[in-house]
């Protein structure tokens, strides 16, 4: 299975980066391919709205950046993982970003499971970003809801929130 992992979060050594890599690290073992993208550290433009994409386009974005990396691998992924700490209550304006510019391409093809993995400074600060997940990627893409796993301040790196990541990533 190809698996792209949307990582929203700019600090590399971060939570939600302890988050990911041991979800990656469990996945990897168990034979999977995965594709990190940070897109925080990425040049990506937000959409203009422009439709060029649906009229002249055919599905090309008039924006050169750095989203074409992972248009070059949207349609050849099979699990799609959003990860993001939560700034003002959601997402990274960084991942909404990435997210709205898949406008262009739609529905990826081969997707057929999603997850979500998110971490806080605080409890219960998750329902925006559950929102725009369920009610939007999982559900436009129609996807399999694998989970949402969130974690708040250390919790993210504690052993055992690691070796949840790492058992749900070879689980796949």
């Amino acid at each position: 299975m190809k698996i792209l992992v949307l990582n929203g979060s700019a600090r590399t050594q971060g939570n939600t980066a302890a988050m990911v890599a041991a979800f990656c690290e469990g996945a990897e073992q168990a034979g999977h391919e995965v594709v990190v993208f940070d897109v925080a550290n990425m040049q990506i433009a937000g959409c203009r709205g422009c439709e060029h994409c649906h009229t002249k386009g055919n599905g090309a974005c008039v924006q050169q950046d750095d989203m074409q990396a992972i248009y070059d691998v949207w349609d050849e992924m099979d699990m799609l993982v959003l990860a993001s700490p939560i700034y003002y209550g959601s997402i990274t304006g960084q991942l909404a970003c990435a997210l709205h510019r898949t406008y262009a391409l739609g529905i990826p093809k081969r997707c057929t499971k999603t997850a979500m993995v998110l971490s806080s400074g605080a409890p219960d600060v998750y329902d925006a970003s559950r929102s725009i997940y369920k009610g939007f990627v999982q559900g436009y893409f129609r996807c399999e809801d694998m989970g949402v796993f969130t974690a708040v301040g250390s919790q993210a790196k504690s052993p055992e929130m690691q070796e949840k990541l790492r058992a749900f990533g070879s689980s796949l």
